[in-house]
């Protein structure tokens, strides 16, 4: 068994899981969701279906438990994640992690991911077209791994899923069903970086997502 899947397995005995199938079959149903996922990374390392192949470094997919129950999705990389190929690797990502493992819960629990795959030059905002070329891939993603909660991350994150403008600031915490799932809106951690104050607030809104995403 490899050091990834043991990974993943022991997050889910810690989390509590009564298995209903055999450790073989859980191990080879964990197996296909990684392969899956593997596929997807090698489609867009070579993928051009926008301009913002000519400017980065790698794509980067996402990281995390493929059996995750809860999702965290941000705009795109920036440029700590261009070059480890890595998502929420910087500064916002810090910040992140901290938040998440202040409501007694780890990073590797969830899966972490961005709208867009690539690294938008001098980290802008991606433009609508660059994020409807690349959300079928996070579509993909969404159908292995099948979270529960999805957790936005950002107005642009959120205006991707509801195909309209987004005033984060008032809509932050509202919970939206979408295509079967559920998705809680709250700031990106880079606006909180900016704006101190508004920490709470997104570590409350953390923890509500966590409790969404393991009430039955």
């Amino acid at each position: 068994m490899n050091e990834q899947l043991k990974k993943h397995l022991k997050i889910l005995q810690e989390l509590g899981y009564e298995y209903i199938y055999t450790e073989r079959e859980m191990k080879n149903s964990i197996e296909e969701k990684i392969k899956e996922l593997e596929k997807i990374n090698k489609e867009i390392q070579e993928c051009k279906k926008c301009d913002l192949y000519q400017s980065r470094t790698q794509a980067v997919l996402g990281e995390g438990n493929p059996e995750a129950k809860l999702m965290f999705i941000g705009e795109a990389p920036g440029g700590d994640e261009d070059k480890q190929g890595r998502p929420f690797v910087g500064r916002a990502g810090k910040l992140l992690t901290r938040l998440i493992e202040a409501t007694g819960h780890k990073r590797e629990e969830f899966y972490i991911t961005n709208i867009c795959k690539c690294r938008p030059p001098n980290n802008r905002t991606p433009t609508p077209w660059e994020m409807e070329a690349c959300f079928p891939y996070l579509e993909r993603q969404l159908k292995i791994i099948n979270p529960k909660v999805l957790c936005l991350l950002g107005a642009t994150a959120a205006r991707a899923f509801l195909g309209r403008q987004v005033a984060i600031t008032k809509e932050r915490g509202s919970v939206i069903n979408w295509n079967g799932k559920l998705l809680y809106l709250t700031y990106h951690p880079a606006y909180v970086l900016r704006n101190p104050n508004t920490e709470i607030t997104l570590f409350e809104d953390i923890k509500k997502a966590i409790e969404l995403a393991y009430t039955d």
